[in-house]
């Protein structure tokens, strides 16, 4: 079955999910720079806000995808970092505004359309994550630390930042102010702050639910914790992923989540209301980045050097 693309928002029922998505083909959006050298791998993706492009960032190229167009000769390809891009995302009040960092301690924001470079901030050290506040009017952005703090998301209220830590937690703090946003009353220094401590070893990769009923933060203990988040208790654990967990992504609807990891061939489905295992779609070699589009139901990945999407028209529940 060719992919295809779901032209509603209607979510659908997980049995259904689980016998179709298996079957599908994807479309493969070849790149031909990609992969000739040890460090020319895809280490980023990241959709616009309607879902119609995706962007890339290897090396020190960057490039945008029209999702409907998967020859590369209709990309647009964006130049000028000097050391590897880490992070790209898209601003999510507009349809075109990327912003990438690299750690060349360069962040960039483009134009797409016009190929143009917006503004740019340099001298942020080795910078490799990054996150847009809700409407688009700031960008946090992450570099080395002695206290690693791995990956950042903005709460969609804009007021709180959740940011992963090399010792297994995730910290959340309030926004402009970095502060911890919940502390005990009754304990000092450092362990005053309320964290949330969720994996045994590094923990990589958080994703806040598209309404905002789940944190979800995954960690090199291959483990996938799922916070809800009135109380910040641990609901569920998801074990079936092999290796570290590199990257995280609801649904749009949030009923589903995946998990990317530089170990094991498949990407490893899971329903979030029940922690069930719904089905692995098998890839060739290990996908550590995955990213489902904001509106539909497209999958995409990486996978032997290439990016590639999965697509359902599924229609109704």
């Amino acid at each position: 079955m060719a992919t295809g693309r779901l032209s509603t928002r209607a979510s659908v029922a997980p049995e259904r999910f689980k016998t179709l998505l298996p079957t599908l083909q994807p479309t493969i959006y070849h790149d031909p720079n990609i992969g000739k050298t040890s460090n020319n791998s895809i280490r980023t993706i990241a959709w616009n806000p309607l879902g119609t492009y995706l962007a890339t960032g290897a090396d020190r190229t960057l490039r945008v995808w029209n999702v409907d167009k998967p020859n590369v000769r209709q990309t647009t390809e964006l130049r000028g970092h000097a050391a590897p891009i880490e992070k790209v995302a898209f601003n999510p009040a507009k349809e075109l505004e990327l912003c990438s960092v690299s750690s060349d301690g360069v962040v960039r924001f483009w134009d797409v359309k016009n190929r143009v470079v917006l503004n740019e901030v340099r001298n942020l050290g080795e910078a490799f994550t990054l996150a847009w506040a809700p409407h688009g009017e700031y960008v946090v952005v992450g570099n080395k630390q002695p206290t690693m703090t791995n990956d950042i998301t903005f709460c969609w209220s804009g007021k709180r930042l959740f940011a992963t830590t090399g010792e297994g937690k995730t910290r959340i703090l309030s926004f402009p102010e970095f502060e911890p946003a919940y502390q005990f009353d009754y304990k000092e220094g450092p362990e005053k702050e309320f964290v949330l401590p969720g994996h045994t070893s590094s923990c990589i990769a958080v994703e806040l639910h598209p309404f905002n009923r789940y944190l979800a933060t995954g960690g090199t203990d291959s483990l996938i914790a799922l916070w809800e988040t009135n109380e910040w208790n641990c609901v569920r654990t998801i074990t079936k992923m092999t290796g570290p967990v590199r990257s995280l992504s609801f649904s749009w609807d949030g009923l589903f989540i995946v998990g990317g990891s530089d170990e094991g061939t498949g990407l490893e489905i899971t329903v979030s209301e029940t922690g069930e295992h719904l089905c692995t779609y098998k890839t060739r070699t290990p996908s550590p980045v995955v990213a489902w589009a904001p509106n539909k139901y497209a999958l995409a990945y990486t996978d032997m050097g290439s990016l590639r999407i999965i697509g359902a028209s599924l229609g109704g529940k």
